[in-house]
This record gives C-alpha cells, structure tokens and sequence, in this order.
C-alpha cells in the first residue's frame, strides 16, 4: 500500500515539481513505470481533443460587446482569441506530457513487463521449497506437557548417545483415556428415524435425495452409514442432525419412541468431515469455549472446567492441551473435533461425517480406535465413512447401507468380519466373498457402487421385502413401544441458547481478542501501515505553506489519508470472514450463540487496535504535514477515533454479505471509490 501511495504521489511530480525536495524528483524518475503509462493513455486520449471554454474573461455586465479577439479563456493552455483549449497544449503545459512520447511510452512499459516475468521466472527457478507433511506443534508460553518434556529428553538422549526407557506422552494419555472412558456414564437413550424423505426443488421440479429410510442408533454401538458417492450420507446426517434448512423432511425422527426435544440440537455432537477450529486456540481453550456456549447457564463454571478436563483425557488429548490447533497434526485435530462436541456434554448421541477422512492407515486407526472405545463406553454413534479397509470395517457394530437416491439396501448387524452382512447378500444372489477380500468393497461391488461395478438385480426392492428389513421394523416398533412407557427426554434449554447474550459475547470477545494477540503478522501489518504510511504522507508534504498551492497539498494530504484505510479495511475482512465460515459450518448449527453477539464481538476486539493505529498515523502525518496545532484535538477524534470506527464497521458490513475475502475486496474497493467521490 506504501509503494500504491507512492505512485499516487509521484505520478505528477514532474509538474509540480517545484513543491518537492530534489529526493522526491529523483524518485519520480528512477522508480516510475506506472508514469510512462499514464503519460501514454493521456496524450493519445487528448490529442485529438478540443475542449469548449465554459467561460471567457472577461464577461458579465458591462462586456456584453466584446469580442472573441479580445477575451481569453481561463483554462491552462487557451490562447487569447480562442473559446477553446486543444488537448495536446492542456497535457504539455499541465503535466509536461507529449504525444510525440507514446511510442516510447508503450516501449518502456513493455520493457518493465518483461522484466517483471524475467524476475518471476528466476526466482520460481530458485524458489524451489515444497511443504512436507511434518508438523510443528506450538505450544502456549508456559505450558507443560509430557510431549515438551519428551522432545527435550530426546534431545538430552542423542546428545548422550543413550536411550530413554520413560513412557512416552502418547502412552501415559492412553492410559488416562481408557481410565475416563471407563468412567463415563453410559446412555439409555435410544434414536430412531421412520420413514424418512427428503426432497429439494431443484430446476424443473424436485429431487428425492432420501426415500423411505429407516434405522436407529443404540448407546454402546458404533453404527456405520455407508455408500456409494452421491448416496445421500451427509445428506441422511444432515437431516437427522436437523441440519437443513431447505427442501422437505418427511418421516419421523424419535427420541425413545416420542419426538425429540426441541433443543435437540444443543443435546447431540456433530463432527464435521472439515475440521473448523480458530487455529491460534489452545485445544483447552476451544473445549472450554464450546463447554462455557453449550452446557446450560445453571452448570457451575467449575464443573464445567473439571468435565473438560475429563474430555481431554477421553480424547487421548491432554498431553496437547495447551497447543495451538493450528499447528496440530490431522490426527488430533480430528480428536480436538470429537473432544469439542463431547464437551458440550451431549445426552443423546454424536453425529460423525466421515472422520477417517485426509488421515493416513495409522491415523485413520487411531481415530476409530478411539470412536470404539467411545461406543463401549455407552456413548450412541453414527458415523458416515466412505471405503474403510477391512480393518477399520470390523471395528463397527451395525450398518446402514444406501444407494444413489437415498434408497436403503441393508440396514443391520456386521457380525464378526462382517459375516452377517456377507450371509444376507450371498444369500440373495451375489456372488461369493472371498475370505481375502475387503467386505467393505464387496458389498459396494454387489450393488453396482463401485468404479466399473454394475449390478442386475434391484438391491433396494430385495431389502424391502427381505426378513432383515420386516426384523427391522419389528425392532422399531419395539424400541418406540418401550421408550414410550418412560417419560419424554425433557428439554435442557428454555431459550434459543444455553448462556445469555452477556456471556456470549464475554467468550467471544476474549476469543477474538486472543485470536488478534496471537496473531502478530497481523497487528505489525496493521500498525505499521499506519506509521509508514503516516509518515510517507507527511513527508511527501511536508511543512506545506500557508499559500493557495500548499492548502491543496493539504487538502491531497489528507485525500490520501482516507485511501490508507482501504488496505486496513481489506486487512479486517479476512479474520472476520474466517470466523464467520468457522459460525456458519459449526456453531450456529449447533445455536453456541446469537449471531449478533458475533458481530458485535468481533468488531469491538478490532476496534481498539484500529483506533491505536489511526493514532499512531495521527502523530506521524498531522505536524509533519504542517497542521495547525490549535485545531489538533478536534482533527484527532475524527482522524484517530470517528474514521477508525467508520471503516471498521464498513468493512464488516461489506465482508457480512461477502462470499470470499476476494470478493469482499472488490465490493469493499467499489463502495469505497463512491465515497472517495462525493
């Protein structure tokens, strides 16, 4: 942005020259490609040109005779006699500009284009470093955990040449985390769905995206939901997630054989296949954040903070607990995904989008290791996964099996490697598993779900009128006749919220301030655009004289203080757009918190370091410049105050409605050049 202002300041300079040092003219001419351009487009647009005289001197009453010899008109370049000015005379005598120059114009300009893909080339040439798939985990200053203490042991060890036979920090959380999930509660709550479609409108009509799907989900298994691309997984999570908000849900969706709360949102997980975290949060401080938004008001914080203590040893997560999410592997960051929803402490069950999904075979274990382990604990699981190997297959309890247009082909128990399963479709006319083949890709083979894998035979119409299906059925009929004997599950919220909007917007606030805190490219690029820039104005005009010439240096002096807030806006509107993406995929699904107290949080943790720059600018710009310092306190609250509040807001209105930090920009940079013209 400072080189932007230099070009703005200098483009000209040749024609006032004598306004600037001997440094500003040099720099004018070794470092101005952008004038040769300007000089180009001018003279070929002017040289054509000639401009009518709106007036004449002299005129007015009492030179109502006088003639065109004898009057002037008052434009740079007219000639007496003349009630025109010709074009190439305007640009010569204003600007030193010639028409005679555009060729060499377009020369030059060509010339530093070359140059500039010359330099691009060589250092793409040289530039050659590629990012691996190590990570760096960074931890909070001050924080101690076995993973630091084993990275230092290590490096004692290597220096010594020796071995060191202490546990490592992944083994002592394991050891904690089989200990706290033995100790975790077991639920008696049981989810089920009947009859389920859903349809979408879509051109010309509408879409059936699920048809007739039934199930239920039991606490203590692990309950796969499975098929081919286009299937409708996410789609059956969504909506039994009650997570959409277009189309039309039809079929019943039961908490123990009656309808679900109405805050069943707020009393079940749901684990995006995108982990969206703040990456400069500790994994605590995003547990604490999400337990503080999600638990009821009526749960004391000390509680609160002891259950997320309990959901880091869960996880297998306390020896990271202090390090940032950001610089986390794949792996516990889809653990720190999984200990976020657990800790909101959800009574019913926890939805999983394809959680094995970017990791690698060891990881992809890791993780259902541990969603097994959750499951036998007594926590109710569904969890979308696409292709598993027979491993990871083997580790589900029962399957929910769909094909393209939300049609159900098997909905039951696996069996030990999946033998259950392998029965039902050989029994009904596939052909046969072999005991070295991957369940998982023969099933999805039998029903035409594969790459080249076609199937003869309508899968969906043998489950209908199969005795698994009617066994299902009978099951659910049973479940909703028992759950109906007991009292409703009953609702933990009386409001939209778990907290009131004060506290939501204290946790807010103290995450976005945090955010900004850790963030130092951040807050140096913020402040030190001011005072460069600051500076740079006002030595560009500095000490302008009390005269007609240096009142409109002023006047530009100030003109260019505004533009200095575009690139500040645009430096706002990515932080607020991340945040916001991180609300709209997770936490307003999930009702954390009102929309507004987002908003009002985010631009209030802004602010203050918006206003510390506007002052920083203030020191540097306004005597430099030449101001009078009589009216400084005035011009610092409109400069350094009212302006920081004015664009800040504008930026977030304008990234509010905004797709992407690109488009934002552009809207933002529109708005703006209104303004800069009225």
């Amino acid at each position: 942005m400072v080189g932007a202002l230099r070009w703005i300041s200098y483009i000209n300079v040749r024609a006032v020259s004598f306004l600037f040092s001997d440094c500003h003219v040099l720099i004018y001419h070794v470092s101005q490609p952008l004038r040769y351009g300007f000089e180009g487009i001018l003279a070929n647009e002017f040289h054509t040109l000639k401009g009518k005289c709106s007036s004449l001197v002299p005129q007015g009453p009492g030179y109502e005779g006088v003639s065109l010899e004898n009057q002037v008109c008052a434009t740079v370049g007219a000639l007496p006699g003349q009630d025109f000015v010709d074009g190439n005379r305007f640009i010569k005598l204003s600007y030193s500009y010639s028409h005679g120059h555009i060729w060499r114009d377009f020369g030059i300009v060509v010339a530093f284009g070359i140059a500039f893909i010359v330099a691009l080339l060589i250092f793409s040439e040289f530039n050659t470093a590629v990012a691996g798939e190590t990570f760096i985990v960074l931890f909070k200053r001050g924080a101690k955990s076995p993973v630091l203490s084993e990275a230092a042991q290590n490096t004692f060890d290597e220096e010594k040449s020796t071995t060191s036979t202490q546990p490592t920090g992944g083994d002592v959380d394991n050891e904690k985390a089989d200990k706290a999930l033995a100790a975790k509660p077991a639920m008696t709550d049981i989810f089920s769905w009947q009859h389920l479609k859903y349809t979408v409108p879509v051109s010309g009509g509408t879409r059936v995206l699920l048809d007739d799907v039934s199930g239920y989900v039991v606490p203590g298994k692990l309950t796969a939901l499975m098929g081919e691309s286009g299937a409708g997984k996410t789609t059956l999570l969504n909506v039994l997630a009650q997570r959409v908000d277009t189309g039309v849900v039809q079929g019943d969706r039961f908490v123990n054989g009656q309808p679900p709360p109405h805050d069943f949102q707020s009393q079940s997980g749901y684990c995006q296949q995108m982990d969206t975290h703040v990456p400069t949060d500790t994994v605590r401080e995003a547990l604490l954040f999400s337990a503080a938004l999600r638990q009821p008001a009526s749960v004391p914080a000390a509680e609160k903070e002891a259950y997320v203590e309990e959901c880091l040893r869960m996880c297998g997560l306390e020896a990271y607990a202090d390090a940032a999410i950001g610089s986390l592997g794949i792996e516990h960051r889809k653990r720190t995904t999984i200990a976020v929803e657990l800790a909101a402490k959800p009574k019913l069950l926890l939805f999983l989008d394809e959680p094995t999904s970017g990791l690698d075979s060891q990881s992809a274990w890791a993780i259902m290791a541990f969603l097994r382990k959750l499951a036998s604990s007594g926590q109710a699981i569904l969890c979308t996964i696409h292709q598993p190997s027979a491993e990871l297959f083997q580790v589900f309890d029962r399957l929910l099996l769909l094909r393209k247009g939300g049609q159900t082909v098997y909905f039951g128990d696996l069996g030990h490697n999946a033998t259950k399963l392998i029965h039902y479709f050989e029994k009904n006319g596939s052909r046969h598993c072999d005991t070295s083949e991957n369940p998982a890709e023969f099933m999805l083979d039998v029903i035409g779900a594969g790459a080249t894998a076609t199937s003869n035979q309508d899968w969906h119409a043998i489950w209908k009128k199969s005795p698994e299906a009617i066994e299902t059925q009978e099951r659910l009929d049973a479940i909703h006749n028992e759950g109906r004997s007991r009292p409703p599950v009953e609702a933990t919220l009386q409001s939209e919220f778990a907290t009131s909007w004060g506290n939501q917007f204290k946790e807010l606030w103290l995450r976005n301030s945090r955010a900004h805190w850790r963030d130092p490219t951040y807050l140096i690029a913020k402040l030190a655009l001011n005072i460069f820039g600051g500076l740079f104005i006002g030595f560009t005009f500095f000490k302008a004289k009390n005269t007609q010439q240096g009142t409109q240096n002023q006047l530009f002096a100030v003109y260019m203080g505004t533009i200095l807030s575009a690139p500040l806006s645009n430096q706002i509107q990515v932080p607020f757009l991340n945040t916001r993406k991180i609300y709209e995929i997770r936490e307003r699904p999930s009702r954390m918190f009102s929309w507004t107290a987002l908003i009002t949080s985010q631009f209030l943790a802004d602010l203050p370091w918006n206003i510390l720059g506007s002052t920083l600018f203030f020191i540097c710009w306004y005597w430099t410049v030449g101001f009078d310092t009589s009216r400084a306190g005035f011009t610092y609250l409109l400069i350094g105050v009212a302006f920081p509040f004015y664009y800040t807001s504008l930026a977030m209105a304008v990234a509010a409605m905004a797709p992407s930090a690109e488009i934002s920009a552009l809207l933002f940079s529109t708005l703006f050049s209104f303004i800069l013209t009225l």
